[in-house]
């Protein structure tokens, strides 16, 4: 027993305890405990009866009963992750204790941070120089030179039986039972994937079909699991420059697939050449058995170097053997050192772990992250503004938003411009692969243009004068309905009115003729019978409620957020909204809905009416060609977000989750942005004519 287990058992005496862990860990541990009776029992998910190592193997409601007053979890950092989010929550709820055998409490509330105060690491460059002093270096796989999108690896057996039940399989429990068969025969073997598949379908009870095959389990996880895997692009450029310097290098992993397979994810990471891998289940032993004797056999050389993420695996093990190690933080490392960034609680279905996974990989895809002068968390690029901050609460509402109007089949769809442009390609990229024909239209339209086709009495001005324009009237007038002051003669003007009023006779008139081009351009649509679902992204209503006035169409509104339903709710207005009015202020999409309004805009300006050919007239284009490619790059990782979770999501985990992509999007705040040109960006109005810098908003 180390120093580490001695001072948790001393501390811990004369307490009620559990062992949490059935390998051959947890026999070392009892056999090098002197007082061995203060051990009421051994946990584990996947057994709950029989005896082990001299003590019996009890279930968790059977430690509560029995009044355990402490949980030890023998097993690896990562695996004590996993297990604290199955039984954590029990164990608060009884007031047990839960610690890992290194006396780390799992319990613990981790400090929400932005900055990696408590890492102390190796940086890029002393990796580098230390390669150069050993003869033979060895790289972990998984979780050092590559990771998953998905959050735990556990994961895997999930989205094995989503993909089975597709296909019309149901084996009951299957995760679990697939899990438990590898944890049953890695106790004294490292099994191959199919070896694992074969103890588990023989240990099943009832029979399934004949074409259900352990080869065919096999392949199907090994499909799956290639397509999760993504490289981690610092520590591949780290292993391609030592193997170009001349050294000898070696993958050492800990797996069930073989060399031909690792070989396959090496190619994925640009890695073609190392001098071997070694891999356990081609070898009939892990890295805390002799794995490490292998490489030792195949090398005679003085000086080892071993890289990889596990204290347990890569650390202690390695050391038994003789080698120097350097230990990289994994995603997953680096997400627990900043208190999971407050997403704690939605790590529990498969799709918030997608989600969760997708951006660890990405954000903590480097293990030297915390190199940065302020140690600050960066984003510093628009690209990942938009794939890991915005793209999950995008994502989750044209999935709804297609709910919505496949549920109730319109023959009208429109994606009002310029906030529909991306979600129009969105939605299209979802109607491609239901192979369904897409005749929804990119609806050109504005508030502006709305507005003045849709004005026809004293109340529609009095309505639009009440919108507070932040200008001069005589501003007001020319923006909102492109009218000169100083080119009107006295006729026109009501001196006995006061605001927009006083413009009443010039408004109306020249809505007219507006009314005709827009309805040139409407015509145009062929609109067919039947109502029209209408995308709008974060409004009152007032586009949706002019439009109206266009077509004999039903307009209903489909919405992000609808701003000041109350006021809203008697003009008539078919409207739902995406996110639920409630109290405004406690919404982060109330908060921050400009950032992601900005990013979503088309590339063209905006369209303040019609000629009397039907055709656009836009207003002048004030942003600059930097702002455009800025939001450019922002939706080009929306949209290669999107993709990457349909592609990876099975259909029916596709759970929206309004509170996690809030809890995404506050990250803003919080993370430190860094991209020139994301803050310049302007947040443009000009309805009311309002320009806010970036910068002021997050």
């Amino acid at each position: 027993m180390n120093l580490e287990e001695a001072k948790l058992f001393a501390k811990f005496q004369n307490k009620k305890i559990a062992l949490y862990g059935l390998g051959t860990e947890t026999e070392r541990v009892l056999e090098n405990l002197d007082d061995k009776d203060t051990i009421t029992g051994l946990l584990d998910s996947y057994r709950e009866e029989g005896r082990l190592y001299g003590k019996p193997i009890i279930s968790l409601y059977d430690a509560v009963q029995t009044g355990v007053q402490l949980i030890i979890v023998v097993a690896r950092p990562g695996s004590c992750r996993a297990i604290t989010r199955k039984i954590g929550a029990t164990c608060r709820e009884h007031d047990i204790a839960l610690m890992d055998i290194r006396g780390k409490d799992l319990l613990a509330e981790n400090r929400i941070s932005y900055e990696f105060t408590n890492i102390c690491g190796v940086t890029k460059s002393e990796l580098k120089e230390k390669i150069q002093n050993f003869d033979i270096i060895s790289f972990d796989l998984f979780d050092t030179l590559v990771m998953r999108k998905t959050l735990f690896s556990d994961d895997v057996a999930d989205y094995v039986n989503c993909r089975l039940q597709e296909k019309g399989i149901y084996i009951e429990d299957f995760a679990k039972k697939r899990l438990e068969s590898e944890k049953r025969l890695s106790k004294n073997t490292a099994p191959t994937l199919v070896e694992i598949y074969e103890n588990m379908l023989d240990k099943m009870d009832s029979s399934i079909s004949d074409d259900v095959t352990a080869e065919k389990l096999a392949s199907l996880e090994w499909t799956i699991d290639f397509d999760l895997l993504t490289p981690r692009k610092d520590v591949c450029s780290i292993f391609k420059d030592a193997v170009d310097n001349g050294k000898r290098v070696y993958i050492l992993s800990d797996t069930y697939y073989n060399k031909t397979q690792l070989s396959r994810i090496l190619k994925k990471c640009g890695i073609t050449k190392c001098t071997d891998i070694i891999s356990s289940s081609d070898y009939k032993t892990g890295k805390i058995q002799e794995l490490y004797g292998v490489l030792k056999k195949k090398e005679q050389a003085k000086r080892y170097l071993h890289i990889g993420d596990d204290i347990v695996a890569d650390v202690e093990s390695a050391h038994r053997w003789g080698f120097e190690t350097c230990r990289l933080f994994s995603g997953i490392d680096l997400l627990d050192s900043v208190g999971n960034l407050g997403l704690t609680d939605h790590m529990i279905t498969l799709s918030e772990r997608l989600k969760v996974g997708m951006f660890v990989s990405r954000i903590f895809n480097s293990p030297f992250q915390f190199e940065n002068a302020d140690r600050r968390i960066r984003i510093s690029d628009a690209y990942d503004i938009g794939y890991l901050l915005c793209a999950p609460v995008i994502s989750d509402f044209v999935f709804w938003f297609y709910h919505q109007t496949t549920e109730y089949p319109f023959q009208n769809i429109w994606f009002s411009a310029r906030d529909g442009y991306l979600i129009k390609k969105m939605y299209s990229y979802i109607q491609r692969l239901q192979n369904r024909k897409d005749e929804s239209v990119y609806f050109m339209t504005s508030r502006t243009a709305a507005i003045r086709a849709g004005v026809r009495n004293e109340d529609d001005i009095r309505y639009v004068d009440d919108m507070k324009f932040s200008g001069s009237l005589e501003e007001n007038l020319k923006q909102r309905f492109g009218i000169y002051v100083d080119e009107l003669d006295e006729t026109n003007i009501d001196e006995r009115e006061n605001g927009l009023m006083r413009y009443k006779k010039p408004i109306i008139r020249k809505a007219e003729e507006a009314y005709k081009n827009y309805k040139m351009y409407l015509n145009q649509l062929h609109i067919m019978a039947g109502d029209i679902a209408f995308f709008d992204f974060v409004a009152k209503g007032t586009s949706q409620m002019y439009i109206q006035r266009l077509v004999d169409n039903h307009i209903k509104g489909f919405y992000f957020y609808q701003l000041e339903a109350e006021y809203m709710k008697d003009k008539g207005l078919d409207i739902c909204s995406f996110y639920a009015n409630g109290k405004e202020e406690s919404c982060a999409i109330f908060d921050d809905y400009y950032i992601i309004e900005t990013l979503l805009t088309a590339p063209h300006p905006s369209v303040c009416g019609f000629d009397e050919n039907g055709k656009p007239v836009y207003a002048i284009e004030t942003r600059q060609a930097d702002d455009i490619r800025c939001l450019e790059k922002a939706q080009e990782g929306i949209m290669d977000y999107f993709r990457t979770y349909i592609e990876l999501c099975p259909e029916s985990e596709r759970l929206e989750n309004r509170k996690l992509d809030e809890i995404i999007l506050k990250l803003v705040h919080g993370i430190s942005i860094t991209d020139t040109h994301f803050l310049n960006l302007i947040v443009e109005d000009p309805f009311f004519n309002r320009m806010t810098n970036v910068v002021d908003v997050i």
